[in-house]
């Protein structure tokens, strides 16, 4: 079965939930596992032509998921590196327009749409000159370097009204859409904690992406690359592994914990945090890099409207000699949901209404007599009903093998281009993600708290 024919068989599943024990989850046993069924795509009433600027690995990867939308074309991409040029056109045909200026690219009439996939100081820059152009924009996470960048792209956002969709793609993910409405329904109780941690113990997990043999000036317009950051000599690894450097990148915050706070906002409602705190170190990858490879940050959020107030605690640790692994846990008063990439689980414990008596308590240093009086008067108070010991159970969910949430998150992209349909992650939603990320470098090097306005997305 081709992956277009399988993808195709995945979202005919139809729209009833099958109930089956698969996947990752299959270790809970007898469970009770939901898996979840995506929406069919939309037809390719128009065709919608692409543009990709920064071809590295999220370029290529978004591009080979948005052409599987039907009616999207592939038709131009822009990069510093004449070797990931080359690989365009290895992979799409000669017939794809490359250059290494991206306004070369934007310039094109005939190009509807650009995926941003550059280094993060490019970002801002590059979305808000696409937008200028008319063009439709797909910037990759996290949306900004700065956060001032981030009101100058909703601000031209909002006057061009072009459609500009952020690229944290879990948002669009059916699993998420699930985990919402369950939170929502009140299936945890109230929120209280959220914990995640993202670890890993490998090179490539620690940004020491491979290097080509041909890397040097002619290959590579290294000086476009710094953009207006410090100028420095010719260094195909600052080029390469740009993530390891606060002048291009955004750090463990920037490429890990915004896709955490992305969901959590998504599933909660959540505007953000009001004060941030971060403390990390510099453990094993000590390659020249000036960002630390351990990060932990403490997030406090506000009661509002949408939910209770809460505390939230991030980890990245890229020397976790255990391998590393990753969850995300919504702890409420009445269970505990606990997210995968695209499957959760969520084990509830509803307490008594009774408290209950013995065990490691009082009780047991009452006399005879005393303890006789205790339990009548308890009976007396408590019913038979709110005497029952607390509510244990536990439930599965997940989406279908072959799910992709990247492929989810082009449809909405494209939808909005092609018939209005709401962006699922806008300029907003993306710097109130992207806010407490970059903060939460802030407040490492600052070593400080960071106080934090979610709702005017200002430093306080």
């Amino acid at each position: 079965m081709t992956d277009h024919s399988r993808r195709k068989f995945i979202r005919n599943l139809g729209g009833t939930a099958a109930m089956l024990g698969a996947g990752s989850l299959a270790a809970i046993g007898k469970q009770h596992v939901q898996i979840l069924q995506p929406n069919k795509p939309p037809a390719a009433t128009d065709k919608i032509r692409l543009g990709c600027i920064g071809m590295g690995i999220m370029g290529f990867g978004d591009v080979e998921t948005a052409i599987k939308v039907p009616g999207v074309e592939f038709v131009a991409a822009a990069d510093l590196y004449d070797g990931h040029l080359a690989k365009v056109k290895e992979l799409y045909g000669n017939q794809i327009f490359t250059t290494r200026d991206y306004r070369e690219l934007l310039n094109r009439k005939d190009i509807d749409a650009v995926i941003i996939a550059t280094p993060d100081l490019w970002h801002d820059t590059i979305a808000i000159d696409a937008m200028e152009k008319g063009k439709a924009v797909y910037c990759e996470k996290p949306m900004v370097q700065q956060v001032e960048e981030g009101h100058k792209v909703i601000a031209t956002q909002q006057r061009t009204k072009a459609i500009f969709q952020v690229g944290s793609q879990r948002v669009s993910s059916i699993m998420l859409a699930e985990a919402k409405k369950r939170y929502q329904a009140g299936e945890i109780g109230q929120l209280n904690i959220v914990e995640a941690r993202m670890d890993r113990h490998d090179a490539l997990g620690a940004w020491q992406y491979s290097i080509p043999p041909d890397a040097s000036p002619k290959t590579i317009d290294f000086d476009t690359f710094l953009k207006d950051t410090a100028k420095v000599a010719f260094d195909p690894v600052r080029f390469f592994r740009w993530r390891n450097y606060r002048a291009y990148g955004t750090g463990i915050p920037g490429d890990l914990f915004v896709h955490l706070i992305s969901g959590l906002h998504f599933i909660t409602g959540s505007m953000g945090p009001e004060r941030i705190y971060a403390s990390g170190n510099l453990v094993q990858w000590k390659d020249g890099r000036d960002v630390p490879d351990m990060v932990v940050a403490i997030f406090d959020y506000p009661e509002t409207k949408e939910h209770s107030a809460f505390q939230m605690t991030l980890r990245v640790n890229f020397a976790d000699g255990g391998g590393g692994g990753e969850f995300t846990r919504l702890i409420g008063t009445e269970g505990v949901m606990e997210l995968g990439w695209e499957d959760f689980k969520i084990k509830k414990h509803k307490l008594s209404a009774a408290p209950g008596y013995g065990g490691w308590d009082t009780y047991n240093t009452f006399t005879k007599a005393t303890q006789e009086e205790y339990v009548k008067q308890y009976n007396a108070k408590y019913s038979p009903e709110q005497r029952k010991p607390a509510q244990v159970s536990e439930s599965a969910f997940a989406s279908p093998n072959g799910y992709d949430a990247r492929y989810d998150h082009f449809v909405n992209f494209f939808e909005a281009m092609r018939n209005g349909k709401s962006i699922v992650e806008d300029a907003s939603f993306g710097l109130r993600a992207a806010g407490p990320a970059l903060l939460t470098n802030e407040s490492y090097f600052r070593k400080k708290a960071i106080d934090w306005d979610p709702v005017k997305m200002k430093i306080v």
